[in-house]
């Protein structure tokens, strides 16, 4: 009887540990996500990869900002071009910008993967965001959502030497070159977005807008989740060597 009672007592304890568990795991995801149940998506041969708020290089951002780390992107597209069951990436975009050169290096890892990628941009897409969304095979853009096109500026301490300008200058230049090169943008028409006057309030630089992206060819079209995967699906389609039925 006593063993009995003992076996008992040990299933009640355990009972008791299996709740606070699952409540503490609903305490969190309440916490974190506002909502009791977080949908599952089946395994799914798409891959996503947010890039949300500020881009971070080489220099550590506050804790207060909402930050996309370069260093943990990098790994994640080796892995999709690794990975045989990945068969497309769609890009969410939702920056402010950051570091040119980390945003520059995504944005040349995006455009070298063999497998297609589909982009959209969510919000805003904003400075050195803009070469991450046209790195991308196909682009959309939300009718509400902006991107800014200004020049490249520092932060902090600059030597002011004929050598630092160069610098940006040829920074400037491969920003440039590569929106070019991965969009229907031509040069001059991307300077002039770039230099232009009177659009931002004390700045200068342009803001454009869901079909105005379109419409001066830096983003291929408008369209949300649902296009994108569509387009995605179509290009996995076409990279399989399957025929694709309109």
């Amino acid at each position: 009887m006593s063993e009995d009672k003992n076996k008992e007592q040990q299933n009640d304890q355990q009972n008791d540990e299996n709740k606070d568990d699952a409540s503490g795991s609903l305490v969190d995801k309440i916490k974190q996500l506002g909502q009791t149940n977080v949908p599952q998506a089946p395994e799914s041969n798409i891959h996503v990869l947010p890039i949300i708020g500020q881009i971070e290089g080489h220099l550590q951002l506050p804790q207060k900002n909402k930050t996309t780390k370069y260093e943990h992107l990098i790994p994640q597209i080796v892995a999709i071009e690794q990975n045989p069951k990945i068969e497309g990436v769609i890009l969410l975009l939702n920056t402010v910008g950051g570091d040119v050169e980390a945003g520059l290096a995504i944005s040349e890892m995006i455009s070298s993967i063999s497998k297609p990628t589909v982009s959209i941009v969510l919000g805003g897409g904003h400075s050195i965001g803009v070469p991450i969304a046209v790195s991308a095979n196909y682009s959309f853009i939300t009718e509400t959502a902006t991107m800014t096109i200004h020049p490249i500026r520092l932060t902090g301490l600059v030597i002011g030497v004929p050598q630092t300008f160069e610098y940006l200058d040829k920074m400037q230049d491969r920003v440039i070159n590569f929106v070019v090169k991965n969009s229907k943008i031509n040069a001059e028409d991307f300077k002039e977005l770039m230099f232009a006057k009177g659009n931002l309030t004390r700045d200068i630089g342009t803001n454009v807008v869901g079909k105005d992206a379109v419409d001066c060819g830096l983003i291929d079209n408008v369209g949300g989740v649902k296009e994108a995967i569509e387009k995605l699906n179509e290009l996995i389609a076409v990279n399989k060597g399957e025929q694709v039925v309109q």
